[in-house]
């Protein structure tokens, strides 16, 4: 009879909370160990912002909307919002923790030294991880069977050299520091970088400050969180329908032209000087709702990339310039790594790493550590790293086995290439993923991807919400380990949750007949369209 294994977990957000689950789940002991005094790791927002730490600014909204983010068997209360705050996103991560008394295997204010090879690592695979209690200041190392890493990828702050900046004598921030607009009043500032926080930060600065520059490189495809009819975006496009649509029907170049004719739709993107000079699926996009309002009302105005700095003026590669510059805001982004760890068993260079899967170092005689949540999906995080935790956990407990090292070197050099043959070249575009894609890839992996083809013969109508509807976590529950009771009923209601907290004042709906026969209507439209495109096309 084998003692129970015990897995160190490095760090307690969004990553390591499902991690902590997840191993229970499979009957793994996990310790985990969180610098700070509290979970939900950047979205815990404190007025006091920690290098090395990153904190979301404390008007933050979430990208994606509650049931494309929640665990796969713990679904967000029906009367949150649709695209929930940051204090609700925190306020779920309390709820999950303690619905599964998470919060007692965790060891806050303890920060992790180093994680080093047992010197019996060849025949154990297990970890020696040293700590220290930063209330006390005394170290400990323990050994373990295995770890798992859910630091993220939002770590040390991006400062990118620009010539004249050393000499600038007005304010420079990051937006890795910026909470509030306070004392940026009447002020101008120059944002530097179209991201989601240089988007975000634009918008909102722009509410009290004189003027808002929005310095952009190559330009960004902005896109709503709301679609048509009002229906949140990822919920319509992230289907398992869509994506077998782009993946065996439809050609790249008419998808991206569908996509970039929507999004001019709602402003047409060079007119506003945002348009890049590559198509919408070459670049993560920028998800904001108000950017163009505060452009064409002349609060944000957009610039090129800047060349130069002067005391108190900046001079952008089109040969203009601005003067009497209070403020200058990079929206740089991060650079992440895991100094915990040796450079022989991971090294992170200009943020590109070499994980299975995004997950396992490939040459380790042992599959027992994995980074968690290391990824930058078109979609949302949380699921995938649960999804991630449930497969390590059942690696680590010999259920699942892993290729050898030469099959994962093929499919992390298969990644690397499709990445650059997808994305433009940048410091961003390394870990980048889709998330149907990639949900599918891990679970098929590790036996629990909805065999849909079969569940239609089962029961077809929960096979038609799973294939025409949003691909939302519950299905990687439905069959397989970790199979839960309740996914069925979550995936059937889930709109009924979406759409609960807008049922503010009754009105009359339309009867459901028209309702159906429009989605009839659209399926057919959709199935013409699809012979038509692949006659064209696919000869």
């Amino acid at each position: 009879m084998t003692s129970e294994k015990r897995v160190a977990v490095i760090g307690a957000g969004a990553s390591g909370l499902t991690a902590i689950k997840c191993c229970l789940d499979e009957g793994v002991t996990p310790v985990c160990f969180e610098k700070t005094d509290h979970i939900g790791g950047l979205w815990h927002y404190t007025n006091d912002p920690q290098d090395g730490q990153a904190c979301v600014m404390k008007s933050t909204v979430i990208n994606t909307s509650k049931e494309m983010m929640c665990y796969s068997d713990f679904p967000i209360p029906r009367e949150f919002p649709v695209f929930m705050h940051n204090k609700y996103v925190l306020r779920y991560f309390n709820l999950y923790a303690e619905n599964f008394n998470l919060t007692q295997h965790i060891n806050f204010q303890t920060e992790v030294v180093s994680i080093k090879q047992n010197k019996n690592f060849k025949d154990n695979g297990c970890w020696d991880v040293k700590t220290r209690d930063l209330k006390t200041g005394q170290t400990q190392e323990e050994t373990y069977d295995g770890v798992l890493v859910c630091t993220g990828h939002h770590a040390d702050k991006n400062v990118p050299k620009f010539p004249g900046l050393d000499s600038f004598k007005g304010e420079i921030v990051h937006s890795h520091d910026y909470k509030t607009l306070t004392g940026y009043e009447d002020k101008r500032i120059v944002v530097i970088g179209i991201g989601n926080s240089g988007g975000d930060a634009a918008v909102e600065l722009s509410r009290v400050a004189k003027q808002v520059f929005l310095s952009t490189r190559k330009g960004s495809w902005i896109v709503n969180r709301i679609d048509s009819y009002g229906q949140p975006v990822d919920m319509v496009r992230t289907t398992q329908f869509m994506f077998w649509l782009k993946k065996n029907i439809i050609p790249e170049a008419v998808i991206t032209k569908i996509i970039e004719a929507k999004l001019n739709q709602r402003f047409d993107h060079a007119t506003y000087s945002l348009k890049p000079d590559f198509p919408p699926l070459a670049a993560h996009p920028t998800v904001n709702d108000d950017l163009p309002n505060r452009i064409i009302s002349g609060n944000v105005i957009i610039k090129p990339d800047v060349k130069r700095f002067t005391e108190s003026a900046v001079e952008f590669d089109d040969g203009t310039t601005e003067d009497d510059i209070d403020v200058v805001f990079l929206a740089t982004g991060y650079i992440f790594g895991f100094p915990f760890l040796d450079k022989s068993v991971l090294e992170v260079k200009e943020n590109r790493v070499h994980l299975y899967k995004w997950m396992f170092p490939p040459d380790l005689e042992h599959d027992t550590l994995a980074v968690i949540g290391c990824i930058q999906p078109l979609g949302a995080i949380m699921p995938i790293s649960e999804q991630q935790c449930r497969l390590y956990a059942r690696v680590l407990k010999g259920k699942v086995k892993l290729p050898p090292p030469d099959v994962k070197w093929q499919d992390i050099k298969e990644k690397v290439t499709d990445m650059a043959k997808h994305y433009v070249k940048s410091q961003r575009h390394t870990i980048q993923v889709n998330y149907v894609d990639f949900m599918n890839e891990l679970a098929i992996l590790n036996g629990n991807c909805p065999n849909l083809v079969r569940l239609f013969f089962k029961d077809p109508r929960l096979a038609m919400n799973c294939f025409f509807g949003p691909c939302t976590p519950y299905q990687y529950r439905l069959q397989g380990p970790g199979r839960w009771r309740g996914a069925r009923q979550c995936i059937l209601t889930q709109w009924e949750r979406t759409l609960y907290p807008l049922k503010t004042r009754p009105v009359k709906n339309p009867p459901r007949e028209s309702q159906a026969l429009f989605f009839l209507f659209f399926l057919i439209i959709v199935g013409v369209f699809t012979i038509t495109v692949h006659l064209l096309f696919m000869r």
